[in-house]
C-alpha cells in the first residue's frame, strides 16, 4: 500500500476524487491544477478517518465512453500513457492510490483492463469499472443505459488476482460503480479472489433522502465479501435545491462506507 502494509482493510478508509484534468464535466479532477486538487482532497478526507487511516485515491477516467463509434466501432477512447504517468506521479508523491476508471462502451471490461497492464503491475494502481457505460451490440452511449453481470466483473477480478500473484503485489483494489439496481445483473456470479479487494460504489444521484434510498436498495444484492462504497457529486447532488451530504451523514450509512468518492 502507498502508506504501508499489504492489505487495504480494515486499516484504511479510501477517500478520493474522480475525473480527468481539463474535463470539468467528468469530475473534480477536471477543475484546476492537479496538485491543488490532491491537496484539497487530503483536507476533505480528514473527517472520514474515525478510527482508520485515510488512503487518498485518484480515480482517473482512462477509458472514456464516446457518442461516436470510432475506427474500431467500440464507442470509447483511451488516454495516453503520458497522461496516466502524470496522475501516477502525483499519486505517488502524495502516497495515494491510483484507480483507472473504465467506461467500456461496446468494448468489455477485461480487454480494457488488460490494455493497462503496464500500470496494473505496479503496487499502487487498481481499477474502477463503470457498467452504466457498458453497451450491448446496437446500443449507443447516452441513448441507452449500460449494464454488466457478476460473472463479467469476476473475469476482471480474476485477471487482477493473477497479476498480484505473478508480481507479488500488495492487495489490489477493484471498484465497481452501481447507479441503479439494473446496472448489475446476476451479481451472485461475482466471486471472491485472493489478493483483490472488491468494492461496490453506490452512485445514486440527488438529495440525501434519494441517495440513501438508492444505497439501501442497491446493497440488497451485495455479496458479503464486497466492501461498501458511496459516491457524492458536487454538481448533480446539488441540483433542484439538493445539497452535498456531510462526512458525518455518509459515515452514518449502514453498511458504513469504506470507500468514498467525490465527482
Amino acid at each position: 500500500m502507498p502508506r504501508g502494509g499489504r492489505e487495504i482493510f480494515p486499516r484504511y478508509r479510501l477517500v478520493g476524487y474522480a475525473g480527468l484534468t481539463g474535463a470539468k464535466t467528468l469530475g473534480r479532477l477536471g477543475t484546476g491544477p492537479l496538485d491543488s486538487r490532491v491537496v484539497e482532497l487530503e483536507k476533505r478526507a480528514k473527517p472520514y478517518a474515525t478510527g482508520r487511516q485515510i488512503l487518498p485515491v485518484l480515480e482517473v477516467i482512462t477509458t472514456i465512453v464516446q457518442r461516436s463509434a470510432g475506427r474500431d466501432g467500440k464507442y470509447r477512447v483511451r488516454i495516453t500513457d503520458d497522461q496516466i504517468g502524470t496522475y501516477h506521479k502525483a499519486a505517488r508523491e502524495r502516497k495515494a492510490l491510483l484507480l483507472l476508471n473504465l467506461q467500456p462502451g461496446r468494448s468489455e471490461f477485461l480487454p480494457e483492463a488488460k490494455a493497462y497492464e503496464k500500470w496494473l503491475k505496479l503496487p499502487d494502481v487498481g481499477v474502477a469499472l463503470d457498467p452504466e457505460w457498458a453497451m450491448d451490440a446496437g446500443q449507443v452511449p447516452g441513448r441507452a443505459y449500460g449494464h454488466t453481470t457478476g460473472a463479467e466483473l469476476s473475469q476482471t477480478a480474476r485477471y487482477l488476482a493473477g497479476l498480484v500473484q505473478k508480481h507479488d503485489l500488495p492487495e489490489k483494489a477493484m471498484v465497481y460503480h452501481q447507479v441503479a439496481a439494473s446496472v448489475i445483473r446476476k451479481e451472485s456470479g461475482l466471486k471472491d479472489h485472493d489478493g483483490v479487494v472488491l468494492i461496490k460504489s453506490v452512485d445514486g444521484l440527488g438529495p440525501p433522502a434519494s441517495k440513501i434510498n438508492t444505497y439501501r436498495v442497491v446493497n440488497k444484492t451485495t455479496p458479503k465479501f464486497v466492501h461498501a462504497g458511496f459516491k457524492l457529486f458536487f454538481t448533480e447532488d446539488r441540483r433542484g435545491g439538493g445539497r452535498l451530504m456531510s462526512p458525518k451523514e455518509v459515515l452514518a450509512l449502514r453498511p458504513r462506507p469504506e470507500y468514498v468518492m467525490y465527482e
